[in-house]
């Protein structure tokens, strides 16, 4: 065999075990985002950071999962399940911190009611987990959002990349996180080389928790981002350069989770701007495989 033929017998093998290990995964990519996040509350906010509370933590999922379930109840829904309320009660325990019990669980509350009664355009308006965050800084005293209490050593932002990349490339949205890391790292290297500044500045921000979070696992929510790839490009773009502006020239905490926020009305907008079928968890459950059509959406609560 020559070396064309063993390079392509390589990437072949290659190709094949890749297909072999999304196959092995769950094919609602819920399942994966439960597990990842779990791994990251369990591996940073129970280990490295002690200001979360165990009773805190379970108060969160209480009051998150309940509201689910008796709004579900009330508005007679089917087919509607919890695993879109785990995750929220997983980023909010793993963002949210508070010095009393009672914050986390309105906070849950508020986030999951929100996707039954704000909405727009056929799926909830806001990213709950954004929502529950800002509404516990912003309207609860003695609430505030951990900075990224995994450390800031690379090796954690590494694996904060190469999960959030596998979590975010099922649901389909990988372009989202990387536009907007490109756009909101490429600004924040423009400042450090026009200021002047070391560039351990900049290796500064790759090694922060709550920034790759955020862009793999919040911002890229297929719910509460535009249907059209071009839209979810331009929107990641306005909510990098929001949170730039928010924290390096109105010198602002919060910057990423506040940007999110604001510009959440543009979503809608640009749906009806640029036309695309609406993502539905229940039919993008497996990952697309080379060459084959684009599965048709419907409406969810998800």
């Amino acid at each position: 065999m020559g070396r064309d033929g063993a390079v392509m017998s390589g990437r072949h093998d290659m190709l094949s075990k890749g297909r072999s290990l999304a196959a092995r995964l769950p094919r609602d990519a819920r399942m994966v985002q439960i597990l990842f996040l779990g791994v990251l509350l369990g591996a940073g906010a129970l280990v490295r950071d002690f200001t979360l509370r165990p009773e805190q933590m379970a108060l969160t999922f209480a009051a998150g999962l309940a509201t689910q379930l008796a709004c579900v109840r009330a508005l007679g829904l089917q087919r509607v399940g919890v695993l879109s309320a785990l995750i929220t009660c997983l980023g909010l325990s793993i963002l949210l911190r508070a010095d009393s019990l009672w914050v986390h669980p309105l906070a849950a509350a508020l986030a999951i009611a929100s996707k039954f009664s704000i909405r727009a355009g056929g799926k909830h308006l806001f990213n709950p987990g954004n929502l529950g965050v800002i509404a516990g800084v912003a309207l609860i005293p003695g609430a505030w959002i951990s900075p990224g209490q995994w450390g800031s050593d690379v090796a954690y932002a590494a694996w904060f990349l190469a999960l959030g990349a596998v979590v975010s490339s099922r649901a389909q949205r990988l372009d989202t996180s990387w536009a907007f890391l490109a756009c909101y790292l490429g600004l924040v290297a423009a400042r450090v080389a026009w200021l002047g500044y070391e560039w351990a500045v900049f290796v500064h921000q790759l090694e922060s928790g709550a920034l790759l979070l955020f862009a793999f696992f919040m911002i890229s929510d297929p719910m509460t981002t535009p249907n059209h790839r071009g839209a979810r490009v331009a929107h990641a773009a306005v909510v990098a350069a929001g949170a730039f502006a928010w924290q390096f020239l109105l010198f602002l905490p919060n910057g990423l989770v506040w940007a999110l926020f604001i510009a959440t009305p543009l979503v809608p907008l640009l749906d009806r701007v640029f036309r695309a079928e609406r993502f539905n968890w229940r039919d993008n459950r497996a990952l697309p495989t080379p060459g084959s059509p684009a599965p048709r959406t419907t409406t969810t609560l998800g």
